[in-house]
């Protein structure tokens, strides 16, 4: 019968598609780790052209070769591993497509030799087969594209769909005087050792606090956790009385000015990053805010002023002008409450008392929270507080906390040279 070629020729279709649906299953696990890899890959060097002044100045350039090498190697493996299988597949899918052939070849062509049906007709089955057939040859080739590109898919689906921890209100912060309170605040880092333990403070409107304390005491937690960068796991921070989680993350945070230990400056000229987040500043303004931080001096004398390329980061410049770059970042935006994390950290003595004298002028009309490791920097506020453990152990003004002959007046002695730290 006529129609038992044709059946024969058809039979490789089903386990064609068969097959691929396997082959599906088992190529993309392979992709999947072959983008993981080259994540890996991207991210390490990209940490090491940050880092390379680092890497330089300790001699271990080879270190560093030897682990991209090693990188490289986990993401060449992966991948000769995921081209194997999909190089395997296309050669067997064209053996199935050969076989096609041949039963329409062999079958077809006895039963045209025994006369039941005629040349012509075997010669359209033979066309008709190939143009059929052959068009799965490329089905390999596809599958392979289609899970590199699920691959890739994948992994941006995954970051897309990480469920957000921060889950801003609707209300809008209205005529902020600056009242900031924590109420019996608790936080821990994915680590699970808590960071700050029934935290209590107040910082009253228009005054000055400081916060003062160990390295690792929670001193910088409070400013991430007052701008909603993480979120407490009890407890509630107020701003004027509202719970911060009620508001609106812009408009909480336009609130704020803050000044960062680890200050980040966005290439393009000095003019530019001072008027980050006020664009629509005038050059008045901005030259006033840089009088303000005690940065016009050192910006006058650049090559080009205020129109001086900066670079990536700020790279171009020494630490303290950057520092004293975000402090007039932060004076231009003018907000409510202007936080200070180590603002005077990279400046030299003499410059950090002529910003502590502009300060004072900026922060007269403000809420102010001035984190320090240097005590000079908040010896007048309003209040210090000191941290230890996540916990308050100390507050009043610098005067009382002296007295007092406790962690703050140990270390106001060592600082000034009254006394010599213990080993």
């Amino acid at each position: 019968m006529a129609p038992g070629p044709a059946v024969w020729a058809m039979v490789p279709m089903p386990l064609i598609l068969v097959g691929s649906v396997r082959f599906q299953q088992w190529l993309a696990p392979r992709y999947t780790a072959v983008r993981e890899k080259v994540g890996l890959l991207n991210g390490q060097l990209a940490n090491n052209l940050g880092g390379i002044a680092t890497i330089k100045s300790f001699a271990t350039e080879d270190y560093e070769c030897d682990r991209i090498r090693r990188y490289s190697d986990r993401y060449r493996h992966s991948n000769q591993h995921a081209i194997a299988l999909a190089a395997a597949y296309v050669p067997l899918i064209r053996i199935l497509v050969f076989v096609g052939f041949i039963a329409i070849l062999l079958l077809g062509g006895l039963v045209a030799l025994r006369g039941e049906i005629a040349v012509g007709t075997y010669s359209v089955m033979v066309f008709l087969t190939q143009r059929l057939l052959w068009p799965l040859t490329r089905l390999g080739e596809t599958l392979d594209q289609y899970q590199r590109a699920m691959a890739s898919t994948r992994r941006v689906f995954q970051l897309l769909g990480t469920p957000v921890q921060i889950h801003p209100g609707d209300r809008q912060a209205q005529d902020p005087r600056g009242e900031v309170r924590f109420l019996n605040v608790n936080f821990a880092y994915q680590s699970g050792y808590p960071v700050l333990e029934k935290l209590d403070l107040r910082v009253p409107a228009g005054s000055t606090v400081g916060v003062v304390g160990p390295t690792g005491s929670g001193k910088s937690t409070l400013v991430k956790l007052l701008l909603r960068l993480y979120e407490t796991e009890t407890g509630t921070i107020l701003l004027d009385g509202q719970d911060i989680r009620t508001l609106d993350l812009r408009s909480l945070r336009q609130t704020m000015a803050w000044v960062s230990q680890d200050v980040f400056l966005f290439h393009g000229t000095v003019a530019e990053n001072i008027a980050y987040g006020r664009f629509d500043a005038t050059p008045t303004d901005i030259e006033r805010a840089a009088k303000a931080a005690e940065a016009h001096n050192f910006i006058v004398g650049l090559p080009q002023g205020y129109d001086t390329i900066i670079g990536e980061r700020g790279q171009k410049l020494s630490g303290g002008q950057r520092q004293r770059l975000a402090i007039a970042r932060a004076v231009l935006k003018d907000a409510p409450v202007l936080i200070l994390d180590e603002a005077t950290s990279a400046v030299d003595n003499e410059t950090e008392l002529a910003i502590q004298r502009s300060l004072e002028k900026i922060t007269a009309e403000r809420t102010t929270i001035a984190i320090a490791h240097r005590l000079s920097t908040v010896r007048h506020a309003d209040c210090i507080y000191v941290m230890e453990a996540g916990r308050i152990t100390e507050k009043g003004t610098h005067e009382e906390l002296l007295s007092l002959g406790g962690t703050y007046a140990n270390l106001w002695h060592v600082q000034t040279g009254d006394r010599i730290l213990s080993a």
